[in-house]
């Protein structure tokens, strides 16, 4: 069977996730948060003694997601019993050395701590093996939590994708509703307007400037003309068009954010359109519940990759 038949996920960016591993004497953990965001925004927190590795992080987490405000936080712990990281010793000599130059020009300058020290990039001295055994593992680690966080992306994504798709149900439904009343409401509109042109321009037949013909053809050449303005069977086609057009890409999933984006701004004109030409009720209270259903659509889909 080819799986290309099979359509792509639609993702969330929304999720999380988290996973570890370990090393002799080490513990390795990564958590990825991500909410949207219009592009890809990685925040990193690396322990100090991993501040190396973090061009690897950046490319991992960018060949595996497009768009999403993403923080990754790595915790490094080391099991008691456990011998300790030596210390760098020309690093801390250059340390030393800072201390006490700040300290002879500001005099009142506290001196650093143990913690200060242990803390500063490249005190701790991790051996090569050390390095290449770690950077392995929060490699791997990495790719572990991104599967995590890809999985809990897609879970929310079709939960979205299946509201979007009632919404497009809602929207089809007040359409196919009006369509069939559309000539009715038109007809009974252009009545209205006929009995008001005619009471207003009834004085210009008494009066004899115009005869009984000339009034009856400017009446229906207004009346025409106003059938014409507030016909709105061309905006519920457009609308069905674009419905269509989301099922379309809903369907196909992969990165649908954008497109899906763009379809709300036509769904939202036609719905404005039909709104300004409502010569009844019905087709105003349609035009309010259509431009509800769109608006719910297109703050869902804020979320979406």
């Amino acid at each position: 069977m080819n799986a290309s038949r099979f359509p792509a996920p639609v993702a969330s960016m929304t999720g999380f996730s988290s996973a570890g591993r370990s090393l002799p004497g080490l513990a390795l953990t990564i958590e990825l948060r991500s909410v949207n965001s219009r592009f890809l925004d990685l925040s990193l927190r690396v322990p100090d003694e991993l501040r190396q590795f973090e061009a690897a992080l950046r490319e991992g987490v960018g060949a595996r997601l497009q768009r999403g405000k993403v923080e990754c936080r790595v915790a490094l712990q080391r099991q008691p019993g456990v011998e300790p990281p030596r210390l760098n010793a020309p690093v801390l000599a250059q340390l030393e050395q800072l201390d006490i130059q700040v300290r002879t020009r500001l005099p009142g300058a506290v001196p650093l701590s143990v913690a200060d020290v242990l803390h500063w990039p490249g005190v701790l001295d991790l051996r090569e093996t050390d390095a290449e055994a770690l950077r392995e593992a929060l490699l791997a680690a990495l790719a572990d939590s991104l599967d995590g966080l890809q999985s809990s992306r897609q879970r929310e994504g079709e939960a979205l994708r299946q509201t979007l798709l009632e919404r497009c149900t809602g929207i089809v439904r007040i359409a196919q509703t009006l369509r069939p009343r559309i000539p009715e409401m038109l007809a009974q509109a252009e009545r209205k307007l006929s009995e008001r042109l005619n009471q207003a321009l009834g004085a210009a037949l008494q009066g004899g400037n115009v005869s009984r013909e000339e009034l009856a053809e400017r009446v229906r050449q207004e009346v025409t003309l106003y059938g014409l303005r507030v016909d709105v069977d061309e905006e519920l086609k457009r609308l069905l068009t674009h419905v269509d057009e989301v099922r379309r890409v809903l369907a196909a999933g992969g990165g649908v954010g954008r497109r899906l984006d763009f379809l709300m701004q036509e769904l939202n004109r036609e719905a404005n359109t039909l709104g300004s030409k409502a010569t009844a009720v019905d087709l105003t209270q349609a035009a309010v519940e259509l431009k509800m259903l769109i608006e719910q659509m297109r703050e869902q889909i804020q979320n979406l990759e």
